[in-house]
C-alpha cells in the first residue's frame, strides 16, 4: 500500500482548482444590495455597512493566496506522491475549503471574539498542514530538483511564521481584539525579512 505513487499532475491540478474555488467563494459572502436600497440609503452608506465583509474578504483572499503560492513553490520539488503526502495535502485542502464558512462567521460576528477565534483556528490549521507538507517534501526530496537545506529552512520559516501570527492573534484576542485583527500584517513583514535572509545566504 505504501508503494503506491500518484500522478503529480492530477494532484496539482486538483489543488489549484480547490484553491481557486475557495478564493472565489469568499466574494459571495459580500451581500449585493437591492436597487431600491441604493436609491433609498445611498451607495456610500451601503458600502460602509459592508466594511466588515470587505475586511474579511481581503484578509482571507490574501492569506489564501499566500498559501497557494507556498503550495505552488514547494510542489515543484515533488518527484513522487505517496499516501502520506497525499493525505497531508487532502487535509490542507479541507481547511482551505472551510475558509469561506469561517470568514462568513467572522464577518457576521465582527465585534465579538468567538467567531474571530474560530476563524483564526481555521487559518492556523491551514498553516499547520502547509508546514507538514513542506516538511514532508523537503525531507523526501532533499538533494533532488534543487532542494537544499537552506531552501528547506526558508520554506519552513515562512510556514511557521503564519502559524505563529494566527496563534498569537487567538491568545491576545480577548484582551486586545483590535490588535489581534490587525496582526495578520506581520505575516507579510516576517516573510520580507525571511526572503532577504534567504537570498543573502544563497548568494554566499
Amino acid at each position: 500500500m505504501n508503494d503506491i505513487v500518484y500522478d503529480k499532475g492530477r494532484v496539482a491540478s486538483f489543488c489549484d482548482a480547490v484553491f481557486s474555488i475557495a478564493m472565489t467563494l469568499l466574494v459571495l459572502e459580500i451581500e449585493i444590495p437591492e436597487t431600491q436600497k441604493i436609491y433609498d440609503v445611498g451607495i456610500m452608506e451601503l458600502l460602509s455597512n459592508r466594511i466588515p465583509s470587505f475586511i474579511g474578504f481581503f484578509v482571507s483572499f490574501l492569506v489564501t493566496a499566500l498559501y497557494w503560492v507556498s503550495h505552488l513553490r514547494i510542489f515543484k520539488y515533488v518527484t513522487k506522491i505517496n499516501d502520506k503526502l497525499l493525505w497531508i495535502n487532502i487535509f490542507l485542502l479541507l481547511f482551505v475549503v472551510l475558509l469561506p464558512f469561517s470568514t462568513a462567521l467572522y464577518v457576521e460576528g465582527f465585534n465579538t471574539n468567538g467567531p474571530f477565534i474560530l476563524y483564526s483556528i481555521n487559518l492556523t490549521c491551514i498553516g499547520v498542514f502547509n508546514f507538514l507538507l513542506i516538511q514532508n517534501i523537503s525531507k523526501n526530496e532533499m538533494g533532488k530538483l534543487g532542494m537544499t537545506p537552506i531552501l528547506a529552512k526558508w520554506l519552513k520559516f515562512r510556514s511557521l511564521n503564519a502559524i505563529f501570527v494566527w496563534l498569537l492573534s487567538i491568545i491576545i484576542s480577548p484582551l486586545l481584539p483590535l490588535t489581534a485583527r490587525m496582526l495578520f500584517v506581520l505575516i507579510f513583514v516576517f516573510q520580507i525579512f525571511a526572503d532577504r535572509c534567504y537570498f543573502k545566504k544563497r548568494m554566499v
